[in-house]
């Protein structure tokens, strides 16, 4: 473990109106005024303002975030306990694989608990079960919450899915905004991480790829518009982009935001690079999975249209039109 820092450089040195300037970031990763919540006396204030008051609900994840990362171990107690972490395994050449088998987008099912737009999701929700099940159905990947207060996901979800066996290359769907994360993340058997351009300024991706390849794992850099894909699109080192339908103001989900952002120039570019493009967000059915594959997507990450069915590894034959699943296909 070569890389010993544990802070993303630019947006701790830089003022939130300096790093929307220079790279269109759209979350800003702490209230620019202060907390939000202000103590005066025995009473407690919010001060509703632009300033300390979050936007969406992404960024007051992000910025409940920041507060959880004052609560993390010094990276130097990982370093022990990484070193005898399983080897990462190759998340991008298992979607890859998956893709030349099926010819259909390589699935990154999503081992997913509950949501805050839609709350609970699965009651009887057994994490290893559903990733058996997953695996056992096609899912070439697996995308594993591990953020618990907005989620209900746990870092704990993720090593035991590792350490049951489960064969198929893990994500830690986790919101990262510090390299920490990155650390943590691979010590509980991540084998890819993701980063979110809205949140993360082109140098703090930059910095996380080059630890994501000293600790042997991949990175799924998920964009939203035309600027953020054009920021990912000029960094060095991008294997995995994800395409987010949803809309970041108004969480309303429009696939054919996948299709606008692969057309002409961006298209041409991803194809030279040799980058596997990860459609995210309103893919329920055979149509919309052909839709975003016709667009150039090679790969889906699916969560509530599989873990709301009564059996979701038999759900991903209803998402496909078929049964993708590798006994099939022998």
């Amino acid at each position: 473990m070569t890389e010993q820092g544990n802070e993303a450089p630019v947006a701790d040195s830089a003022s939130a109106a300096e790093v929307e300037g220079a790279d269109g970031i759209r979350i800003r990763r702490r209230p620019v005024t202060g907390p939000p919540v202000h103590y005066v006396g025995p009473f407690q204030f919010r001060l509703e303002n632009e300033g300390n008051t979050p936007r969406n609900i992404l960024e007051r994840i992000v910025w409940d975030k920041e507060a959880e990362m004052k609560e993390r171990r010094p990276l130097y107690m990982l370093k022990g306990p990484l070193e005898n972490a399983p080897p990462a395994r190759d998340f991008f050449g298992a979607l890859k694989a998956s893709y030349d088998r099926t010819g259909l987008p390589a699935l990154i099912a999503e081992v997913k608990k509950a949501s805050p737009s839609r709350g609970v999701l699965r009651e009887d929700f057994e994490p290893v079960q559903i990733a058996q099940t997953y695996e056992k159905n096609g899912a070439a990947c697996l995308s594993v919450l591990t953020d618990a207060k907005y989620f209900q996901g746990s870092f704990d979800y993720l090593e035991a899915i590792r350490n049951a066996g489960v064969q198929c290359p893990l994500l830690c769907k986790e919101f990262i905004v510090d390299a920490w994360q990155l650390y943590y993340a691979r010590l509980k058997g991540a084998d890819a991480v993701l980063l979110i351009a809205a949140v993360l300024p082109n140098l703090d991706i930059k910095y996380m790829l080059k630890i994501c390849k000293i600790l042997g794992m991949a990175a799924l850099v998920e964009v939203h518009d035309e600027r953020e894909m054009d920021r990912v699109l000029g960094i060095d080192g991008i294997q995995l982009i994800g395409i987010n339908n949803r809309n970041l103001e108004t969480f309303q989900v429009d696939i054919s935001n996948t299709k606008r952002l692969l057309e002409g120039e961006r298209g041409q570019t991803i194809a030279q690079k040799g980058i596997i493009v990860v459609g995210e967000s309103g893919l329920l059915t055979p149509e919309h999975i052909s839709f975003v594959q016709n667009a150039g997507v090679k790969a889906v990450l699916v969560g509530e249209s599989l873990i709301k069915q009564e059996d979701p590894g038999k759900a991903i034959a209803g998402l496909f039109g078929k049964d993708i699943s590798p006994v099939s296909a022998a």
